[in-house]
């Protein structure tokens, strides 16, 4: 699964933008005489424009749009040969579009407006598999756990899928319509060139120790489970003063671990044969542990407290620190682990925003916090919806409002198409466009409109028109 070579070529366009060049027209002026204080006076020659109507102004974006934006054949992810995943090029010609987009980027993110869209896990399996099989990227990043997702590829090629996805991703995305992405990446691990899983989320999402035959003191095991219950116990707490007591020996539990991780090195990588990187990635785990417990956990008690007296100040410093150490995991896993790799992005739109603190009263996103020169090799490509049903992270139904009149959901859905896809990384401003340089309503999250200028937060936006709720595998943790 290598670049092909026909696509070699194309890399020539890569300075090319995608937006045509219009040449102007001479228009003839006129000599327009203008009442001054002194008398009548002709001017230079000038053209007078008259400013449109709103109506007008949007009658022309959609007209631009229509022309340029591009429609994806189909949001289904392609079938694979069952003998290291590969697929025709042919199912992907639709795709091509993204390959002066995309062919100098490292990173690439797909991000979604709701955790809770079939639609949005359908479409970003079929993306990454071309992204995989046409551009050569081989690891997608999950917003899940990077201790977590580091043990589910550990044991990918034995593990069944939907086990595989219950150890490795949060909830959230337990559904059948992710299932074909995790099924075709343990098809590819048969070929040279596999398609790998990892993670970068900090938070506690399920205990790291269950089963670790890696760790020889069954005493030192069953602290650690028990630290891992305490430590997600700790962030929905109120009481801070029990919980800086608790502190050290949940500190001492985990520097305990770092250490045995290092006695241990070759019994852990027995453990998760799948996972080259494990050593390296379960001392980050537990590293990141160590960093929740002396900062986040507090920040989380703070603004525990803080909310119960209306006041939010304290979810904006949590949103923003949990950002940061995202930030911080996934520049880790770009320049230290896969220094040589591309890799994908899963994750909402709210963290891989470019700009998420233009927007009043929000925090700066994952996006925005990384480091300057990985933000020059990356693409940022924003999911949005237009009407149907999603749903909350509880897996509990939305019916979402109607399409707003003038928002960004409006202007690509009068493309007529049902999966609608606008670069705006590559446009310069013109008749027909400005809408992606001024603030513009889009619904940035699931049913919270707001006004943006997108193109300070992403490089394109794809547009699913109709939305459906995903299908839950079942949840096996109740």
């Amino acid at each position: 699964m290598k670049w092909k070579a026909n696509t070699l070529s194309l890399r020539s366009l890569l300075c090319m933008p995608l937006t045509l060049i219009m040449l102007s027209t001479s228009i003839t002026s006129a000599v327009i005489p203008v009442k001054t204080a002194y008398g009548e006076a002709a001017v230079d020659e000038q053209q007078v424009r008259t400013a449109r109507s709103y109506q007008a102004t949007l009658s022309d974006w959609k007209r631009w749009a229509a022309d340029h934006a591009y429609a994806l054949q189909t949001i289904q992810p392609e079938s694979w040969s069952s003998n290291g995943g590969s697929i025709g090029q042919d199912k992907f010609s639709d795709l091509d579009i993204l390959i002066p987009l995309l062919a100098d980027k490292r990173i690439v993110y797909l991000g979604e407006n709701s955790h809770g869209v079939a639609e949005f896990n359908l479409v970003k399996t079929r993306l990454i598999q071309y992204m995989h099989q046409t551009l050569g990227f081989n690891i997608v990043a999950f917003e899940s756990g990077l201790g977590d997702a580091a043990l589910g590829q550990g044991r990918i090629k034995k593990t069944a899928t939907p086990d595989t996805m219950r150890r490795s991703i949060f909830g959230v995305w337990w559904t059948e319509e992710a299932k074909p992405l995790f099924e075709y990446m343990k098809e590819t691990h048969k070929s040279e060139s596999p398609l790998r899983l990892t993670g970068f989320d900090i938070q506690v999402q399920s205990p790291l120790f269950q089963n670790a035959n890696w760790i020889p003191s069954i005493k030192l095991k069953d602290r650690a489970l028990q630290a891992e219950q305490e430590v997600h116990k700790w962030r929905m707490s109120k009481d801070q003063s029990g919980f800086r007591k608790a502190k050290p020996e949940l500190i001492k539990v985990y520097e305990e671990l770092l250490q045995a991780v290092t006695k241990n090195e070759n019994a852990l990588k027995m453990d998760y044969p799948d996972e080259p990187h494990i050593v390296k990635l379960m001392k980050r785990a537990l590293e990141d542990r160590i960093r929740v417990i002396q900062e986040f956990n507090e920040l989380c008690i703070q603004s525990n407290l803080l909310t119960e007296q209306g006041d939010y100040s304290g979810a904006q410093s949590m949103m923003e620190w949990r950002d940061r150490a995202m930030a911080s995991n996934l520049a880790w896993l770009v320049t230290e682990v896969y220094p040589e790799e591309n890799i994908i992005v899963w994750g909402h739109n709210g963290h891989i925003s470019k700009a998420q603190s233009l927007i009043s009263t929000m925090p700066k996103s994952m996006g925005e916090l990384m480091p300057k020169e990985l933000q020059q090799e990356s693409y940022v490509m924003g999911l949005f919806m237009g009407e149907g049903q999603a749903a909350e992270n509880t897996r509990e139904p939305i019916q979402l409002n109607p399409i707003i009149p003038g928002s960004m959901e409006d202007i690509l859905a009068a493309v007529g198409q049902p999966y609608t896809f606008m670069d705006l990384r590559y446009r310069e401003n013109e008749r027909g466009n400005s809408w992606m340089f001024e603030r513009m309503i889009a619904s940035y999250q699931v049913q919270m409109p707001m006004p943006l200028e997108l193109r300070r937060h992403f490089d394109g936006v794809l547009l699913i028109k109709q939305a459906k709720m995903p299908t839950y595998l079942p949840d096996t943790h109740k």
